[in-house]
Parts: structure tokens; sequence; C-alpha cells
């Protein structure tokens, strides 16, 4: 496979744009770990290989478990998922598979009894942010395989 497009070089602004969204995202208050599961999880729906094979690195140097990823394809069967993850993988899957049901209420008040107004917000700025990054390296066969995770932050000394 070979990369069609690089946006860094012929769209730089339009990246720096993508990039706005995704360093907000760091900060928001959502935790980093939920982040990454629903990268994931619309990456695999998307099937965006770069994207995969980022998370999937991303969640592993951050400690997640092996049996964890394994079963994200088939969250809604297994037994490791907290309430709260379980109710942003359903809206991810909402969220993104939008044309097949508009975001079902059912799903949206599952979603409000585990986030307040404000991460729901920024639940699906996440969501709509990773489907935006899926379709673009998707169109851009992005050749998955060379990202590597930042390190593990140390922590100082007293801290």
């Amino acid at each position: 496979m070979e990369r069609r497009i690089n946006y860094m070089q012929v769209a730089p602004g339009a990246f720096e744009a993508m990039f706005g969204f995704s360093k907000y995202l760091q900060k928001c208050g959502l935790e980093e770990s939920l982040l990454n599961l629903v990268y994931l999880r619309a990456s695999q729906i998307n099937g965006c290989a770069y994207c995969l094979d980022m998370h999937w690195k991303d969640l592993r140097a951050a400690g997640e478990g092996e049996q964890r990823l394994y079963g994200l394809d088939a969250w809604e069967e297994s037994p490791y998922y907290s309430d709260r993850e379980r109710a942003a993988l359903a809206w991810t899957e909402a969220v993104t598979n939008v044309r097949e049901g508009h975001v079902p209420d059912e799903v949206y008040e599952r979603a409000r009894m585990s986030f307040s107004e404000k991460e729901l917000a920024d639940l699906t700025l996440a969501v709509t942010v990773i489907n935006s990054w899926n379709r673009l390296n998707i169109a851009a066969r992005t050749v998955p395989g060379t990202y590597q995770p930042a390190k593990p932050r140390e922590l100082k000394k007293g801290a």
C-alpha cells in the first residue's frame, strides 16, 4: 500500500486545526484511557488500519490489558468494561453509525446517566474527531506500523 496524500505537506493549516481538537481533548477532563477506548472502537468500526495501530499502541503503553483490547469488538458481551465505558462505547457506535438510527434516545439516556453535559459534549467531539481522522487516513492510505506512542511520563520526586 502506498500513501496517496501527505496532509502535513499539502494542507498544513487543516492538519494543525485537526491537531487543535486533539489537543483540546487531551485536556478536557475525560479519562485518557476512556478516550483511547473510544478512538480504538470507532477505528474498528471504520476500518482505519493506521488509527487501529496508533490507539492499540497508546492503550498498551498506558498499561491497558490485552483481554480488554481483544474483547473491545464485542464489548457488549464482555464483562471487562465499567458502566461508564459501556455508555461511552454505545455512544461512540451510535455517533459513528449515525446513518443507522440517528443516535437513539435510549443511547443518549444511557450516556447522560454516566456523563455530565460537558463530558457528553466532549465525548461527542472525541467521536467526531476520531471519525474525521479515520476518514482522512483511509482516504490518504496512511501506512500503519510506524507510529510510536509517547513514553509514559515519569513522576517527579515528591510529586
